[in-house]
């Protein structure tokens, strides 16, 4: 519950209904509040200090997003993410990305390539310092400043509504060092495609790039769900 009401961040300059949802969605998705747990909307309103409607507001959005569901009689229970999200949300995912890169590499300067290679030059430094925690914090940088210069601040606005599940699908695929090196060296070759503007070649890194991912991660899933007994 603490890492809960650090999440709901009621200090935020962000309506109540707001902080509530944003933080409830990312417990839920980090996995802070597992699968099968039930969101007592009087508990968490004691405990936060507010009205029990922000809670029931948030708990109706994230049935919306099949997050949650209500369980007649019992009351509304944490859905698990299934082989299937993460399915679905590598396929947007691919599309999204290669659509971000091939227009960023057409529209980004020699300061803007300048700054991408610096940071995979320090994502190189933390992966040989076996630093895990940062190099997913680079890893995402990354992906966040192609969206930036691509310029096409619609599509970053779906990619944030990702993000939470992003992150968590991150943090699982980059445990192994193995999976780390084949990453950042997959990430010096989409920045070579983009200084070259193949956008065939960009096509398809990207796609393998996250074909491996998306492997790797089912395959995480799938031990997990055996090592649990479900």
């Amino acid at each position: 519950m603490e890492a809960v009401i650090k999440l709901v961040d009621l200090k935020q300059n962000l309506p109540i209904n707001e902080s509530v949802f944003n933080g409830l969605r990312q417990a839920i998705i980090q996995g802070i509040i597992p699968a099968g747990d039930r969101i007592n909307e009087k508990e968490y309103a004691e405990r936060l200090n507010i009205s029990r409607t922000p809670i029931r507001e948030a708990l109706r959005r994230l049935e919306k997003e099949q997050l949650v569901e209500k369980i007649p009689g019992y009351g509304t229970v944490v859905k698990k993410i299934t082989v299937g999200d993460a399915i679905e949300i590598f396929k947007i995912r691919k599309v999204l990305e290669v659509l971000a890169t091939t227009n960023a590499m057409h529209i980004m300067s020699e300061e803007d390539y300048a700054e991408l290679r610096e940071l995979l030059e320090r994502t190189d430094e933390a992966n040989n310092n076996d630093d895990v925690k940062l190099v997913t914090e680079l890893f995402g940088e990354f992906n966040a400043m192609i969206y930036r210069f691509s310029r096409m601040p619609r599509l970053a606005h779906i990619v944030t509504a990702l993000s939470e599940y992003l992150k968590r699908f991150r943090d699982i695929s980059l445990r192994g060092k193995a999976r780390r090196d084949k990453a950042i060296s997959e990430h010096w070759m989409i920045y070579e495609g983009m200084r070259d503007r193949d956008e065939e070649r960009i096509t398809l890194i990207i796609t393998k790039h996250l074909d491996y991912s998306k492997d790797n991660i089912i395959m995480e899933m799938v031990e997990g769900e055996a090592r649990d007994g479900r």
